[in-house]
């Protein structure tokens, strides 16, 4: 069964809702049958600030708040994600776009490391303080998930997986998605947001029911073997 999973890389809540659906899928006995598939989202497409520009600054700006309303925010989100053994330095976060990241990650995927890249790019800006949008950074972050680095030089350097990361971006407009992180099960089911591990784990039980019951039955047999028919025939 497939979790497909929006989220941005500068989205606080996208980091916490991975590890609170992580936890729900530790509880879940299925959790080696589940697919997780990250597709692409940017929360702000046309960032461009200076170098060096001040996250709190940049969030009381974006909001048309105070920085001391930034500051209480971030500090909020920072116990909720040391709740999930989580280490936010917000200090330390550096403004960037988030665009080539995304195409990390949609190359990634095709090596199966999609959830390695993701993982890496969320720590990077979260918590090491890494410019997610350099060219070096970007290529020293998949040489460390097990990518080749000319690799990823050569795709930075080109426009490869930038229609992957549209697509996707298109697709989530298509399903109304306007927030993330946003998880779809089964191609049914919506979870909004960084939902209780709780949440997670009943719609994960809900959506595997009725996967399983969608499921076609296969014959192991390599020839027929002996039955009975409603008709009371049996052979």
């Amino acid at each position: 069964m497939t979790i497909d999973i929006w989220s941005d890389i500068m989205c606080p809540f996208c980091y916490i809702g991975k590890r609170k659906l992580e936890n729900a899928l530790e509880q879940f006995p299925q959790k080696d049958k589940i697919n997780i598939v990250w597709h692409s989202f940017q929360l702000n497409p046309g960032v461009d600030y200076p170098p060096g520009t001040d996250i709190y600054n940049y969030l009381a700006e974006r909001k048309g708040q105070t920085r001391a309303w930034a500051e209480k925010m971030y500090a909020q989100v920072t116990e909720s994600a040391r709740q999930e053994g989580l280490t936010y330095n917000f200090d330390k976060a550096v403004i960037a776009n988030s665009f080539d990241a995304h195409r990390l990650i949609q190359m990634a995927k095709t090596k199966g490391l999609g959830d390695a890249a993701k993982e890496r790019l969320l720590k990077a800006y979260f918590t090491d303080g890494l410019n997610i949008s350099n060219r070096n950074t970007l290529i020293e972050l998949g040489a460390e998930i097990g990518l080749d680095a000319t690799e990823v030089g050569q795709m930075l350097d080109s426009n490869f997986f930038a229609a992957q990361v549209e697509e996707d971006i298109e697709r989530a407009q298509a399903y109304g998605i306007n927030g993330v992180p946003f998880f779809v099960l089964n191609n049914k089911y919506g979870i909004s947001g960084a939902q209780p591990s709780e949440v997670f784990l009943s719609g994960l039980q809900q959506a595997w029911g009725e996967y399983q019951a969608e499921q076609p039955l296969k014959d192991i047999g390599a020839q027929d073997g002996a039955a009975c028919t409603p008709d009371g025939d049996c052979n």
